[in-house]
């Protein structure tokens, strides 16, 4: 038998979109002579598996019981081989063989099949960032692509590049068994700082197409930023130039970090305890002594303060006396002269009372009506705040759960809640640099009904706080002022002297009478 001879072709290959239509020309002139043609493809052991027929004589078409192409597969005429749906799997090498009688002629062609990956995404976002942190930000996400694609990370449109301890990328790439398909995702841990405040994350993914290398970006991811508070400041609500007696006044105050902090320290004048609070604290019906300076601080960073000062004025009719001073007396006192005949020439001076107190204790005592505890109240009046602390007579035991009042006024009171078992006796210790004051209160088993005790001290006791020392304080201050006074309205009536010679050519006097205006008040000023 005469071998036939094989005149073969180079090679050829077929890009095609996943999903599309693979279509396959023969590459050879059909010769005269053709009996028929035939399309097989090529294990990768290089045995040939047959999938089409067709003889140029009968003009029939027979394909081959091969699952993967059942339904699948078109020759035409011309012997070019269509491949509807095109998989993975189609990547193969395929050969068209053309046979006559005397030759058998081969065309090879190498099938590439491209999946064009899902829109990149960026999944697992971090909440928040916070500077100075290495954290992670989040995963970018791309599916369904063949080949494997790569993914590139983004800040502001720069690209991100691995750095030791701020960013670090991991990339990672995973394909379904099925489909043969590719999911890619790179994870990024990034170290955060201010500058990075409403800054644009972006990921890619590049990936090769039938024309070429592409690449298809994520949306924009904007992530919020953490960082501590680096300042701390203090509003006086509402926000007026004079506060006046019975005003309610807000204090807010604002710290500078993200999120903002949400508890401060409150400190009143003449009070070294912070008072902790939300970022408001309210003083209700102020008095003369809230004048000072009003300050606030974070709770855990106690040295970044802020402060403002409250002026409350009011116009007072007559000089100030006292006859007996009280701690709502205490503030800053400002007299004020003006000459109207000379416009602007006025003076001004002010003085700081401070009234002064030894500790007074009132104890009373309340049973709650379900009769299960028992609520001790120690009222406490002084200048400078005094210390409160509770003692159990006889054991000695200090009581450290307390509840306490603002200090308002040289006012406040230390509060415990309590069921004893046994008849107890509470000592309460009030204590400022001017004396230490004790009052003990004999409290009834929780068994046994006993009478309660008004809450508050009376007004006669106020009116006997201290009243001498009070009054020699206010005494001296009442000549203080007088004296300022005295001072005051002549060195304004020298000043209109001296201005009024240097207009008018008129003599204000003579020699004898201004000798006695001056002994007058060297006098008054004495």
């Amino acid at each position: 038998m005469q071998a036939v001879p094989l005149c073969r072709l180079g090679w050829y290959t077929v890009n095609s979109a996943y999903g599309d239509t693979i279509i396959m020309p023969c590459r050879v002139d059909v010769p005269q002579n053709l009996m028929f043609g035939k399309w097989k493809y090529e294990k990768p052991d290089g045995s040939p598996v047959f999938i089409a027929f067709r003889s140029s004589t009968k003009k029939s078409v027979q394909y081959d019981d091969v699952p993967e192409y059942k339904d699948r597969l078109n020759l035409s005429e011309n012997y070019t081989l269509s491949i509807s749906n095109a998989r993975i799997s189609d990547e193969k090498r395929f050969v068209c063989m053309l046979v006559t009688e005397d030759d058998v002629f081969e065309a090879p062609t190498v099938v590439k099949v491209f999946k064009q990956p899902s829109k990149p995404e960026i999944v697992s976002r971090a909440p928040f960032l916070e500077t100075d942190q290495l954290k992670k930000l989040g995963e970018c996400v791309s599916k369904d692509s063949y080949p494997d694609g790569n993914i590139t990370w983004y800040r502001h449109g720069k690209v991100l590049q691995p750095l030791e301890g701020a960013v670090v990328i991991i990339f990672r790439k995973q394909m379904d068994p099925v489909t043969q398909l590719y999911t890619m995702t790179s994870s990024l841990e990034y170290k955060t700082s201010k500058a990075d405040i409403q800054m644009p994350f972006t990921c890619s993914v590049t990936y090769y197409g039938p024309s070429g290398q592409k690449t298809v970006y994520s949306e924009q991811a904007v992530f919020d930023i953490y960082y501590p508070t680096e300042q701390v400041t203090i509003q006086v609500l509402p926000s007026k130039n004079a506060i006046k007696e019975g005003d309610n006044i807000t204090l807010k105050c604002l710290g500078n970090g993200n999120p903002p902090p949400e508890e401060f320290l409150f400190y009143l004048p003449g009070q070294p305890e912070g008072i902790r609070s939300s970022n408001t604290y309210t003083l209700t019906d102020v008095k003369r002594n809230a004048t000072g300076d009003y300050k606030c601080s974070l709770v855990d960073k106690r040295s970044m303060i802020a402060s403002a000062a409250i002026t409350d004025n009011i116009k007072l009719r007559s000089s100030p006396s006292f006859s007996s001073l009280h701690y709502q007396d205490a503030g800053n006192y400002v007299c004020e002269t003006a000459l109207q005949e000379v416009e602007g020439l006025k003076k001004r001076e002010s003085l700081t009372l401070i009234v002064e107190g030894k500790p007074q204790i009132k104890m009373t005592k309340k049973t709650d009506p379900s009769g299960l505890s028992k609520t001790i109240i120690c009222h406490v009046e002084g200048f400078p705040k005094p210390a409160i602390q509770w003692t159990i007579t006889g054991s000695g035991s200090v009581i450290n759960q307390t509840e306490e009042s603002p200090y308002i006024n040289g006012r406040y009171y230390s509060k415990i809640i309590i069921s004893p078992e046994e008849n107890v006796t509470l000592t309460c210790t009030a204590e400022n640099q001017l004396e230490r004051t004790v009052n003990s209160l004999n409290v009834s088993a929780i068994s046994i009904p006993e009478h309660d005790e008004a809450d508050e001290i009376s007004d006669e006791n106020k009116e006997k706080v201290n009243d001498q020392a009070k009054l020699i304080v206010g005494i001296v201050v009442g000549l203080l002022l007088a004296a300022l006074v005295a001072g005051v309205v002549y060195w304004l009536y020298m000043k209109k002297s001296k201005t009024a010679s240097k207009h008018v050519n008129k003599d204000l006097g003579n020699m004898e009478e201004n000798k006695k205006l001056e002994e007058n008040s060297h006098k008054t000023e004495a």
